[in-house]
């Protein structure tokens, strides 16, 4: 079961290139497994906003979308991950990625992330 980093997931949907092959093949093992965090959302229409991404159509419905041509299930940011992520030490200080790590620890999902910092967090896996 495999979670997907906000810039994975973008990647999945749009840029299939950029994910390693290791992330390819394990988002190709993992159909029906595949996750992302609401918080992904959150963070994809600032990047838009902010002129940082630029996506082929509004980012509500890019979102809709990607979850449903790639069969990703969202998992909702709920206060047991906020709170997770508020006590992790103090590694990250993205909180969009301390979420990331929380969700994926909650869960015991594995992270696919390029992000070189997530993997020093304890008892999270981050594979790219």
């Amino acid at each position: 079961m495999l979670l997907l980093d906000t810039h994975a997931l973008v990647w999945l949907a749009s840029d299939q290139e950029q994910i390693s092959d290791r992330g390819k093949a394990l988002i190709g093992e993992s159909a029906g497994r595949l996750f992302m965090s609401a918080i992904s959302s959150l963070e994809i229409a600032i990047l838009v906003k902010r002129s940082r991404l630029r996506l082929p159509m509004p980012p509500e419905r890019f979102v809709v979308e990607c979850l449903r041509q790639h069969g990703i299930t969202e998992i909702p940011v709920d206060s047991t991950i906020a709170m997770t992520a508020a006590a992790l030490p103090d590694i990250h200080n993205d909180p969009f990625d301390r979420i990331l790590a929380a969700t994926a620890i909650i869960h015991r999902l594995e992270l696919l992330s390029k992000d070189t910092v997530l993997p020093r967090y304890p008892g999270l896996r981050v594979i790219w």
